[in-house]
């Protein structure tokens, strides 16, 4: 009986540290494959700014238009507001705009916010309807098959209304089907569409396309041991075997800038 107590003490220790310590244990099990490095990488301008001895601050080109989403309002796949913040502040010198997966239009309405008065922005979506038609392939994560369906329930979104809607173009389509011949040059690409892997993938290689010159690309859920991100992680640490890709420290995000390609 003492050996089962003793066991049983043991198993639950186990678990509680477990718990306590979930995401220092992940890292290690889980340990990134891409390349962290500081957002200054991303572009000079997020270079800090010496105020005095003991104090640096942000550059005031990156002082940006924002809104908070208070936590009761329950509005499902955002970006953290360190992301959104990044996105807003690249979008600034951006006037070709192509995003993958609007869900609320949180991140559709700060790049509009924030990008110039005559930028063009293009966000691709599904409606709840169009959600009927999806198929699973057998590459697909089954969690990140469900999210698709969960996250597209919106017909209306954040930035409906307002004065900048006049900026943004909504697709409503599969990414699958999605014909991107005609949709080229783009400064900034964010993909944040289904996160199964075929979906990853198609969006991925379509934004390679689509992208100009000097353009960036940015994947969002790049988080190594989460279930629902399993195929995005999958997709770029495979890409990331021929092309330069970089994961931000402290997001989620990783980034392609064509200016760097291999």
């Amino acid at each position: 009986m003492i050996k089962i107590i003793i066991s049983v003490s043991i198993i639950l220790n186990i678990i509680l540290i477990y718990f306590l310590n979930k995401k220092k244990i992940k890292k290690i099990l889980f340990k990134s494959k891409i390349k962290e490095v500081d957002i200054s990488e991303v572009h000079e301008i997020f270079e800090s700014e010496k105020i005095s001895l003991n104090l640096v601050g942000p550059k005031k080109e990156t002082i940006i238009k924002s809104f908070c989403i208070p936590p009761d309002n329950k509005v499902v796949g955002m970006t953290s507001d360190y992301e959104g913040w990044i996105l807003a502040v690249l979008s600034k010198n951006s006037n070709k705009i192509f995003e993958f997966g609007t869900c609320s239009g949180k991140t559709t309405y700060l790049m509009a916010l924030n990008s110039p008065e005559n930028a063009k922005i293009y966000s691709l979506t599904l409606n709840q309807e169009m959600t009927k038609n999806i198929i699973k392939e057998k590459v697909d994560n089954k969690i990140s098959f469900r999210n698709i369906i969960n996250e597209s329930i919106y017909e209306k979104f954040l930035f409906s209304g307002s004065n900048v809607e006049k900026k943004i173009n909504v697709i409503f389509e599969n990414s699958l089907n999605f014909n991107q011949s005609s949709y080229k040059n783009f400064d900034l690409i964010f993909i944040d569409g289904g996160h199964t892997y075929s979906v990853v993938k198609n969006d991925s290689e379509k934004s390679f396309e689509m992208l100009n010159k000097n353009g960036l690309i940015f994947w969002h859920d790049y988080v190594p041991g989460k279930e629902s991100a399993k195929d995005v992680v999958k997709y770029i640490h495979e890409i990331a075997k021929g092309k330069k890709i970089y994961h931000i420290k402290n997001t989620t995000l990783c980034f392609y800038k064509n200016s760097l390609r291999s």
